[in-house]
C-alpha cells in the first residue's frame, strides 16, 4: 500500500486541481468538516480563490445506542431527524428536543471557538463544495448535506481525497456531484493513505479560517455574512 498524499495541504492540492472551473467564482462557498477537513478546504478555497468556512456535525443518539444516530444537527442550528430510527427506538418529541438542545448548546461553543465573532455564512443560491479529509462509512457528510438542503443552496458538491468505492456510491444521490481522487479496493482507514496524519487543532483551525477570510476581498466578505 503506498501513501497517496504526503499530508492534508497535498491533499487540498490535488483536490483543488480537479476543481479548477469553480476557480474566482464569488458564488462558490467551501465548507470544512472540522477539525481535519480544514487543512484540506482551506488549500481548496485558497487555490480557486473562493470562501472558506466550517460545517460542523453533531449526530444524535440516545444513551446506550451511541452507534444508532436517530439524526443530526449542524452549524446555524439546522436539525435533520430519521424517522424511521426515531420510532424504531421510540423516542418521543420532548426527548428529541431535549437531546438537539443539549447538542445545540455543544456546537455553540464549538463555533465559537472556531468562527469567533465572525456570522455564519449565506448559503441560499450558492454552490457549496464540502470538504474532508476522506470518508470511511459518510454517515457524517451525509447528515451534513441533508442539512444543508434545508438552506436552499443552487449546488452542492462533495469533494474530499480518498474514500471506499461502496461509499461513494452510496452519497452520489445525496450531492450534485461528488469528487474523490482514490476509491482503494482495500480501503481500511483515512490515515493509512497520508504520510502525515497528525491530528489538527482547534488553533489550527481558527488560523486558518481567519488567514482565508483576511485574503478575501471586502465584497466577498460581505456576501459571506449574507
Amino acid at each position: 500500500m503506498s501513501k497517496q498524499f504526503r499530508d492534508r495541504v497535498d491533499a487540498g492540492q490535488q483536490l483543488a486541481a480537479r476543481l479548477v472551473r469553480y476557480a474566482n467564482r464569488p458564488d462558490v462557498l467551501v465548507l470544512a468538516l472540522p477539525r481535519g477537513g480544514v487543512p484540506v478546504a482551506y488549500e481548496v478555497a485558497r487555490t480557486l480563490n473562493v470562501a472558506l468556512d466550517v460545517l460542523l456535525v453533531r449526530k444524535l443518539s440516545l444513551p446506550g445506542f451511541q452507534e444508532l444516530a436517530f439524526g443530526a444537527i449542524t452549524s446555524g442550528g439546522i436539525l435533520v431527524l430519521n424517522p424511521e430510527i426515531v420510532q424504531e427506538l421510540e423516542i418521543d418529541r420532548l426527548e428529541v428536543e431535549r437531546l438537539a438542545t443539549q447538542a445545540r448548546r455543544t456546537m455553540d461553543r464549538r463555533e465559537r471557538i472556531f468562527r469567533g465573532d465572525r456570522p455564519n455564512p449565506e448559503i441560499e443560491g450558492r454552490t457549496i463544495i464540502v470538504v474532508d479529509d476522506g470518508l470511511a462509512t459518510g454517515a457524517t457528510v451525509r447528515a451534513a448535506v441533508r442539512a444543508l438542503r434545508v438552506k436552499a443552496p443552487a449546488r452542492i458538491l462533495l469533494a474530499v481525497p480518498v474514500a471506499p468505492r461502496e461509499t461513494c456510491d452510496e452519497l452520489q444521490p445525496e450531492v450534485d456531484e461528488l469528487v474523490c481522487l482514490i476509491t482503494p479496493r482495500n480501503f481500511y482507514a483515512v490515515s493509512l493513505w497520508y504520510e502525515n496524519f497528525t491530528q489538527t487543532t482547534d488553533a489550527e483551525v481558527r488560523e486558518l479560517l481567519a488567514q482565508r477570510a483576511s485574503e478575501l476581498p471586502q465584497n466577498v466578505g460581505e456576501l459571506l455574512a449574507g
